[in-house]
């Protein structure tokens, strides 16, 4: 998920929805915006690992906020996970070189990025990227998220 932008009830939805799904890592690719969203996003059941985005303005108190959640952290602006064989890169988007840079790269199995608030599964060579879309639905009038499968390496684009 990402691009959440303050929009609670889109927030609930989307942490409906993960739960639902039984998911088992949550990917947030940044644009909390306040902290006040991040007892919401600790209702998740999974955990979630989270990276800034340009529009996130207190780093430090959304920080501390997650840090009140066990399940709950956010690593700076571009991390790396290792799940279940697949090695994943997750960012915000907003630095187009380094997006650019680490999809080409050709090291990461999956690249989860955020920004333009359009969802979009596509693959680059063995890389697959996911945009999640923007779960606040401000620009496009169309709330999603994305689900993708370490087994079987596949991602699909969800309205909320």
């Amino acid at each position: 998920m990402g691009d959440t932008h303050d929009h609670l009830p889109n927030i609930r939805r989307v942490v409906g929805r993960m739960n639902a799904e039984q998911v088992d890592l949550v990917l947030h690719t940044g644009d909390y915006i306040a902290p006040f969203v991040i007892p919401v996003l600790a209702g998740l059941e999974a955990g979630m690992v989270g990276v800034f985005g340009n529009n996130d303005g207190d780093r430090e108190l959304l920080t501390v906020r997650c840090a009140e959640h066990p399940s709950l952290e956010i690593r700076g602006t571009f991390t790396e996970i290792d799940r279940d064989g697949r090695h994943i890169a997750l960012l915000h988007g907003h630095d187009k070189g380094l997006l650019a840079a680490t999809v080409q790269g050709g090291e990461y199995d999956l690249v989860v990025h955020g920004h333009t608030h359009r969802g979009q599964v596509e693959k680059k060579e063995r890389t697959l990227v996911v945009n999640p879309g923007e779960v606040c639905g401000y620009l496009t009038g169309t709330p999603t998220c994305a689900l993708y499968d370490t087994e079987t390496g596949a991602a699909v684009l969800v309205n909320l």
